[in-house]
């Protein structure tokens, strides 16, 4: 079934129709409409057999999906930013006691300064905690990820980040089609807990684990891990087969058989690059586009083919690492290590700040004319806003257009 719907009605509606036990509600934008939404359903009838949890606060909501899991419940929840960071304890705990949440990250930008627009610095914050991380970069790829989600976790025993970009996605309105109930059902069947809780066979989870036997569990998260690369792959595949939806996957190409240059991007920046490639491939510029869909785990055997002989690869970030680069970058040179493939990162679209085809445009003009000096490339900066700042005796005067990290440090020394 089309409708024409905001992104966030669109996901409601998908974790409605997987089923959930239990969701766990604590309002923060730009998730709000989420949770909002799966209340009206429970509210109305419409999603039956859920207990729907208004909790007071992002460290309770992710405290009570722990219990609602280990309870043995199919368990649901949402969250963004700072709320994402106050529930980091529990973000670990939930990994560390292998509980198959779904959780839908609304990406956000981490203040100070507040900041309530969309970047990729809340969810790649936790990257080192045990989760699985998909990355959609349009609504009817969100809406269908959440659905492969449960059972990517279910058959893993991980708990998955759904990561959305918020507002862009959240609160934009287009057509996207619903799986109908039957397809579901055939495709994620009743939920059936490996190991929960129950007065009837008590037992301890999350006990305390020594030096004899941390190493093993962290070993054993890893293999999960590990597992989940075809896990997400063969889920895609069943799900695609029903739905005749192309959703999800480790990642996606995009006109790049013949490409000199491949962009690497994570999130709803991939629908603007698409179209300026078409624009550029006009123009007979061999430019493609590598759609990163997973980023934990790590995909990179099929990364490493994606980009095959390719020389030349920049990751357009909308993150970075203080004190040091990219977040991307690094794992892509990983992939690529010992091929002579020369990668960079574009930083673009922090807080918010607008990607259009121009800024595509600048990163590709800058790669093929060789302005990547360093590792690391600023683009979209606006220099009045920097000059301004550093204006008092510091004797520093920052260019229009991309800067360097070159530039960077030397206007500190």
């Amino acid at each position: 079934m089309t409708e024409q719907i905001e992104g966030s009605l669109g996901v409601a509606k998908a974790v409605a129709l997987c089923r959930p036990g239990i969701v766990c509600a604590y309002p923060i934008s730009p998730q709000t409409h989420i949770v909002e939404n799966l209340g009206k359903f429970v509210k109305s009838g419409a999603l039956k057999n859920c207990d729907y949890l208004n909790v007071e606060s992002e460290f309770a909501a992710i405290s009570v999906s722990i219990g609602s899991s280990a309870g043995g419940a199919r368990t649901y929840t949402a969250t963004a930013s700072q709320g994402l960071l106050f529930m980091t304890e529990g973000i670990y705990n939930a990994s560390g006691l292998g509980l198959p949440i779904v959780m839908t990250v609304a990406s956000r930008a981490i203040g100070g300064p507040i900041n309530i627009w969309n970047d990729h610095s809340d969810s790649l914050s936790q990257r080192d905690s045990g989760w699985l991380q998909l990355f959609c970069e349009s609504n009817q790829d969100a809406l269908d990820t959440h659905i492969m989600a449960f059972k990517i976790a279910e058959t893993v025993g991980l708990p998955v980040m759904v990561c959305m970009d918020g507002f862009v996605l959240t609160h934009a309105f287009e057509r996207l089609e619903l799986p109908t109930q039957e397809q579901v059902d055939a495709f994620l069947p009743e939920y059936e807990p490996r190991e929960y809780l129950t007065p009837k066979e008590p037992i301890s989870i999350g006990s305390m684990v020594g030096p004899e036997a941390f190493t093993e569990v962290r070993f054993l998260q890893q293999r999960k891990m590990a597992k989940a690369l075809k896990v997400i792959e063969d889920v895609t595949a069943e799900y695609r087969k029903i739905t005749g939806h192309h959703s999800g996957g480790l990642l996606d190409c995009y006109r790049c058989d013949d490409a000199e240059l491949k962009l690497i991007i994570m999130g709803s920046t991939v629908g603007t690059a698409k179209d300026e490639i078409d624009r550029l491939r006009d123009k007979g510029v061999k430019v493609g586009l590598i759609s990163l869909k997973a980023f934990r785990p790590f995909p990179y055997e099929a990364l490493r083919k994606a980009i095959g002989d390719c020389k030349k690869v920049v990751c357009v970030e909308r993150a970075f690492s203080f004190g040091s680069r990219g977040i991307i970058c690094p794992e892509v040179k990983r992939a690529m290590e010992g091929t002579g493939c020369d990668v960079k990162t574009a930083i673009a679209g922090l807080g918010g700040r607008a990607i259009f085809g121009t800024t595509i445009n600048g990163i590709v003009r800058a790669a093929f004319e060789g302005k990547f000096k360093d590792e690391m490339t600023w683009f979209d900066v606006n220099s009045n806003v920097l000059n301004s700042y550093t204006k008092d005796g510091e004797g520093v005067t920052f260019p229009e257009g991309p800067l360097s990290d070159s530039q960077l440090h030397a206007s500190v020394k």
